[in-house]
């Protein structure tokens, strides 16, 4: 496993080299002082997380999709605490990409995914990225209520991706679809793909980015991303999901990525006990 990771590292390294003078386009003639921000005190970085359209939080629309992670309670509490594990694990092992995906359709892992996300956010000084590629049936853009976004233009090289992008807090970006998209696994097998997600990491610099990624048994769309991340966290329904698909998963990402852990969803007795607070 550590050569796998090592092998993806160094494949990663060798597409930001290549592709280093696309991060950033001169306009011809153009200065280095030209290219910065007209704030000098201001970091680049920072100036580029502001420019991005700002998300309207919208708690009623929030709470009705199950979205608690935006603020402290007791509903947040079971994400805050997957939340700092994950963060913990990834931190120990200097991975920063973790692709969220499920067996089957309907376990919840974009709603998860947007949990986690807006926990994350409640960190101080901490960026993070949320990158919609269940691109056959993407979702997150209907659960927080955006406008009409196709990251997927980007991906292809049609657009900016920051025109398919939104931002919350200057901390969290989302990278949103509202269409699906026909050959999703071709496209994301492509190598341009991975040069623009490798553009993008340069570029605003996210501590932790996370990919909503397609169900692994419904499709190939995840198992074609895999190379592009650091670890797989995996979304089960109880009582839906089934021991075998659970095995089934975790063996194919066994050969190609680390898997974070399994997070049961969607259990009814949980859902009974006392909520632990002060």
């Amino acid at each position: 496993m550590e050569r796998i990771q090592s092998a993806i590292q160094k494949a990663r390294e060798a597409r930001r080299v290549s592709a280093s003078d696309e991060i950033a386009p001169k306009p011809a003639g153009a200065t280095v002082e030209a290219l910065q921000p007209e704030n000098p005190a201001v970091p680049l970085v920072d100036k580029l997380w502001a420019d991005l359209p700002e998300y309207d939080l919208k708690p009623s629309q929030l709470k009705r999709a199950r979205i608690s992670g935006y603020e402290a309670s007791a509903d947040s509490a079971s994400f805050d605490v997957l939340r700092t594990r994950m963060m913990h694990q990834m931190a120990s092992n200097n991975w920063r990409r973790v692709a969220i995906t499920s067996p089957g359709s309907a376990c919840g892992k974009t709603t998860l995914s947007l949990n986690l996300a807006f926990s994350i956010a409640r960190q101080r000084n901490i960026r993070s990225m949320l990158v919609d590629l269940d691109l056959r049936r993407p979702s997150a853009h209907k659960l927080l209520g955006t406008s009409k976004c196709n990251f997927a233009n980007a991906l292809e090289g049609q657009s900016q991706p920051e025109d398919h992008m939104v931002c919350y807090d200057r901390k969290l970006a989302f990278a949103l679809n509202s269409d699906s998209v026909a050959n999703s696994a071709e496209l994301l097998q492509d190598k341009d793909v991975a040069h623009v997600i490798d553009r993008i990491e340069e570029r605003y610099q996210p501590d932790i980015m996370i990919f909503d990624t397609s169900p692994m048994l419904a499709c190939d769309d995840t198992y074609a991303f895999l190379d592009q991340i650091d670890c797989v966290l995996l979304v089960a329904a109880a009582e839906d999901t089934s021991a075998d698909e659970l095995e089934k998963c975790k063996d194919e990402i066994a050969g190609r990525c680390n898997l974070l852990g399994v997070v049961l969803n969607k259990c009814r007795y949980l859902e009974k006990l006392d909520k632990y607070g002060y």
